[in-house]
């Protein structure tokens, strides 16, 4: 279903999108892959790296209907990880993670629909559900315009995705161990006691190509991931390099969460048991407002949220054997050694 057609990926520059980009560059499936993203010099690094016919750049924001639609025009499917998503920034500039988390998928969406997409995914976050931080609050309300354009075009499946802490994403906590542990530095820590979901790129990846696969509209999929403490994974990463870095702990900082929560108990009581996923469809009813505030779902207080707390936890031990898998260690280790 993938052969001779094109794939938009929004803020592809990223480290989702150069992991799409690794999964089917070299392979038969997509005639044509789209960049799309407001960086040009990522894009000219991408594009003299990868040197592919196949790969064709836009620069544009999502901010700006206009370079989105230009660019969706002869699209078949598109992937939506355009987001700002470093939560101490969009603490301090909610408008501007409003603008593009929100309007930006908006004009996303509504730019598919108009050029007849079949299908576009939209990439959240664990953050999203129960939101404390400006970055989960404006995920969260993008998963309802999401949600709630889905169920207004026919032509075009809009569906989602959330998940958790992708290990060693662009500015996540592992490239900031290695850095400290070459360096010589302290590891900062906000909180040993802090859980957060771990995920490979490649799984996250997986998880979209399932949503991509399975999707109707307007559904959100999970996918089970084990999760572990910030304290064992920076003890983890000082076994692995044989490092003797002390570990301070700095304190939590603006809108972060002690754990995180991939489904809350409302969506656990419609969840679909898919294995290595979650299903939660659409919540399609109208607006009848007696259904909502006359009718109770008794099940609800019996459920428990899917967080970073309950689900598989892995020791210091089982982080490396996590960690040891990704490319960056690997490249990391190679270098120590060579």
């Amino acid at each position: 279903m993938l052969k001779n057609k094109t794939l938009l990926i929004t803020g592809g520059t990223g480290s989702f999108g150069n992991a799409v980009l690794n999964r089917f560059l070299n392979t038969d499936h997509f005639k044509e892959i789209r960049i799309f993203s407001r960086d040009e010099k990522k894009q000219d690094d991408m594009r003299n790296q990868l040197k592919n016919e196949k790969l064709k750049f836009y620069i544009g924001d999502v901010r700006d209907y206009g370079s989105v639609e230009r660019a969706m025009k002869g699209v078949d499917y598109v992937f939506h990880a355009a987001a700002l998503k470093q939560v101490p920034s969009c603490e301090f500039f909610p408008l501007e993670a409003t603008k593009t988390n929100v309007f930006g998928t908006q004009n996303v969406i509504d730019a598919a629909a108009v050029n007849n997409v079949k299908k576009v995914i939209c990439l959240s976050t664990d953050k999203a559900a129960y939101p404390i931080n400006a970055m989960g609050i404006s995920k969260a309300l993008m998963e309802k315009v999401a949600i709630a354009a889905s169920r207004n075009h026919s032509n075009t499946t809009v569906c989602l995705t959330r998940y958790g802490n992708v290990m060693a994403s662009r500015g996540s906590v592992i490239p900031l161990f290695l850095n400290q542990i070459k360096r010589g530095e302290n590891l900062t820590i906000t909180d040993p006691n802090m859980t957060r979901f771990l995920m490979s790129l490649e799984e996250a990846v997986e998880l979209v190509l399932f949503a991509f696969e399975h999707g109707n509209a307007g559904d959100l999929f999970v996918n089970k991931a084990p999760a572990g403490t910030i304290g064992d994974l920076a003890q983890a990463l000082k076994e692995i390099f044989k490092a003797n870095n002390a570990i301070k702990v700095i304190g939590t900082r603006h809108g972060e969460k002690l754990y995180e929560t991939l489904c809350t108990r409302e969506e656990m009581t419609k969840a679909e048991d898919m294995g290595e996923f979650y299903r939660i469809p659409a919540d399609n009813r109208d607006l009848n407002y007696a259904r909502y505030f006359s009718e109770g779902e008794e099940d609800i207080s019996k459920v428990e949220d899917y967080h970073s707390h309950n689900t598989d936890q892995r020791d210091v031990e089982g982080m490396k054997e996590l960690l040891m898998k990704l490319p960056l260690i690997q490249e990391e280790l190679n270098n120590l050694n060579s």
